[in-house]
């Protein structure tokens, strides 16, 4: 007997026992939590003798400067499934819920996480679920979000329709889906966009519709067993799938929905139903697979309220499903992938927002600002990162406005006082400006330390790594753009001692939408005036006298700034072989150089070193020179992956030579190519290298905010 009290700054729980006891209950406590808990530290005292007659709950208590932390929202459990069916006032209920699942950060608004604090506190409880509520021996004892069909949201069509029973909703969307129309429906973090996978003129519609011209897809699978018909599923990925969190997760290609789906490409990022209205359109679906995808256009954040989903998406939908229930917190769909056991997470949001990342040292009153792309920012509490969710990419007024809105609800939530910003090199980042206009002091720190001290920080190491940052862009030390790193670094600081080959990029950003703007330059460099010849059988769709202009650019340095990127070789290889020479959306050309390639070779293009310059211009003129002579594209491409991976084996064993260091961190959006990054982990394990698996947060620039503050955190000291 005895009880319990929800504070901010933990659980406190007072029973009377003796010392054995006590210990027996904290072994249970841990043994028996429930899936999505996560118990990190466990204490008891011994304090003065009180009898109790029974075990309860006592009001929730806020503790000056202590927060506890905020749960993820938690995929539909099983008993909650079966109670949909079963239990007769949740028949069919598409709010159901309990302690073990449902809605949690989409919802809250401030902490102690209680119900007058979230979205659910305009929902009076029926005496029913006010019952289960209070039962300590019910599963929904205390589960905040607790509604039934008499007293919780409902579902309801935009503009209001005559429809009313969540039956008669459901079956009509379904319907409509099935005959090829387009709908939004209002999921847990924002309002998603569906259509019948399978149905190409629908997906097709979909695409015009949301300004998305070709990159794939998520697609949401009835169940399991019907995915497993479409791709490859290991045990990892499976149970990835159908973890608690849900997240969308990249798998091989078996067989393909409408081509317009996926665009050619061989993986699906599939996910499973994790919403009750998921479950309910299912069972009134002839169709088993969906498109599922951000309800949003173009670049734009996720759409949250039904007033913006009837402007914004009525275009593009042919209906518009939505519920009384206020989205609190935007979160989109997160994003992973599997090698082996290892998880790798390529979106961190919905089901891992925002669970922190704990760190060796304090990092109270730092916030991190994150990247331009891809961005998270983070902020430090006690010895916490608490990563925001997925925000975007910050190029326009409605992706910075859900930046600016995201810090200020995080930062009165978790009771954050920024002391100090932290922010990237690059003056022209709108998340460095925004640090900036703070008025706080910053430390500003180079975008590929922040790669590597985010592995660091992410597996809990502090001394002095091997790093390789591979990615598209990052402003280095001396002025230009870097993006192909080898560094020797700790949270403190970072030695730069190898860099892929420098190369003009004619138009500067422009490259990214045009990568056969880097294959001309790399064809000038390999073969200076004679570069024409090349350049027009390699490129005959791209008007010489276009090329003539950018070599000008190039040959006079206008506007035509150096790089060491990865990023951009990989780009330039792409476009060399004709995988992608226009760029329809972010890394469309490596992930389509990917697509061709396998992870069988033996072969490997040459390089040489010359001085701490990685020089590549032997590994293109080798590949120009293939593809000119007609050897196929999937085997160019298996080998330049093969020759990347030797290249990394090779430079981390020199290093190492010099330094004496094993362990190596490999980050970097580049390193989202799965071939890649098992390759290069293969051969640096065969070498006796510890790779360090970075799992917490995305290998891209969505985990960059996370080394920041490591590294703010280390030099504050």
């Amino acid at each position: 007997m005895g009880w319990v009290n929800n504070r901010s700054d933990g659980v406190v729980v007072r029973v009377n026992t003796d010392k054995d006891g006590v210990e027996r209950f904290i072994s249970q406590i841990r043994g028996e939590a429930p899936p999505a808990s996560e118990i990190n530290h466990t204490e008891y005292v011994q304090i003065d003798n009180e009898l109790f007659t029974e075990f309860s709950i006592i009001k929730s208590e806020a503790i000056s400067g202590e927060i506890t932390e905020v749960s993820p929202d938690i995929a539909l459990c099983v008993d909650c499934l079966n109670d949909m069916k079963h239990q007769k006032h949740r028949i069919r209920y598409p709010f159901v819920n309990c302690t073990n699942c449902g809605p949690r950060f989409t919802i809250i608004r401030d902490l102690p996480y209680d119900r007058p604090k979230t979205t659910m506190s305009s929902f009076e409880m029926c005496d029913t679920c006010n019952k289960e509520y209070t039962d300590i021996l019910d599963r929904r004892f205390h589960a905040q979000p607790v509604a039934c069909n008499t007293c919780g949201p409902q579902l309801m069509l935009l503009p209001e329709s005559e429809l009313r029973s969540t039956d008669e909703i459901v079956s009509y969307v379904a319907a409509r889906i099935d005959d090829g129309e387009i709908a939004a429906i209002k999921g847990m973090g924002g309002f998603f966009v569906a259509c019948d996978a399978e149905n190409q003129s629908a997906v097709v519609r979909l695409r015009a519709g949301k300004q998305r011209e070709s990159k794939p897809f998520a697609l949401m699978f009835r169940d399991t067993e019907t995915l497993k018909h479409y791709a490859r599923v290991s045990p990892s990925e499976e149970a990835l799938l159908q973890s608690w969190r849900r997240p969308v997760v990249l798998l091989e290609k078996i067989k393909e929905p409408a081509p317009a789906a996926l665009n050619g490409l061989k993986y699906i990022g599939a996910m499973l139903p994790y919403m009750p209205i998921h479950y309910l359109l299912f069972e009134k679906l002839k169709c088993s697979v969906l498109v599922m995808t951000s309800g949003n256009i173009s670049d734009e954040p996720i759409v949250i309220d039904d007033k913006t989903a009837l402007s914004t998406l009525k275009p593009v939908a042919y209906l518009v499903l939505g519920y009384n229930r206020e989205i609190h917190n935007r979160v989109d769909d997160s994003v992973a992938f599997c090698i082996g056991e290892t998880v790798h997470l390529m979106r961190r949001s919905r089901g891992y927002t925002p669970s922190p990342v704990r760190l060796p040292m304090r990092t109270e009153g730092i916030f991190a600002a994150g990247a331009e792309l891809v961005n998270c920012f983070a902020i430090g509490k006690g010895n916490q990162a608490i990563m925001s969710q997925h925000i975007g990419d910050l190029k326009n007024a409605e992706t910075l406005d859900f930046y600016t809105e995201s810090a200020g609800r995080y930062l009165r939530l978790f009771q954050c006082e920024p002391e100090v910003f932290v922010a990237d090199l690059h003056p022209d980042y709108l998340s460095t400006r925004f640090a900036r206009e703070s008025g706080k002091p910053v430390i500003f720190v180079q975008h590929h330390h922040a790669h590597i001290a985010s592995v660091m920080a992410a597996c809990g190491i502090s001394d002095k790594v091997i790093g390789v940052s591979f990615d598209g862009t990052g402003l280095g030390t001396d002025g230009t753009i870097w993006g192909g790193e080898f560094m020797v670094a700790d949270f403190n600081d970072f030695e730069r001692l190898f860099h892929l080959e420098y190369i003009p990029l004619p138009g500067g950003d422009s490259v990214t939408k045009q990568p056969w703007r880097t294959a001309l330059s790399w064809i000038i460099k390999c073969y200076g005036a004679l570069w024409e010849e090349r350049f027009s059988k390699l490129f005959p769709e791209i008007q010489i006298q276009e090329a003539q202009i950018l070599a000008q650019a190039i040959h006079l340095k206008i506007n035509s700034p150096v790089s060491s990127a990865a990023g951009r070789l990989f780009d330039a290889v792409a476009a060399i072989i004709g995988a992608c020479t226009e760029a329809s959306f972010h890394a469309e050309a490596p992930m389509r150089l990917e697509n061709l390639a396998s992870a069988e070779c033996s072969e490997i293009y040459p390089f040489q070193v010359n001085g701490s310059e990685i020089m590549c211009s032997d590994i293109i003129s080798a590949i120009v020179s293939d593809r000119m002579n007609g050897i196929p594209v999937e085997a160019i491409s298996t080998q330049f992956h093969h020759t990347m991976a030797i290249m990394i084996q090779n430079i981390c064993e020199q290093i190492r030579a010099t330094n004496g260091i094993s362990e190596v961190a490999l980050t970097g959006g580049v390193f989202q190519n799965r071939i890649l990054l098992q390759s290069a982990t293969t051969l640096l394990t065969r070498s006796g290298f510890q790779v360090l698996q970075q799992s917490k947060v995305p290998l891209n620039d969505g985990g960059i905010a996370l080394g920041q503050l490591a590294i703010a955190a280390a030099r504050r000291g």
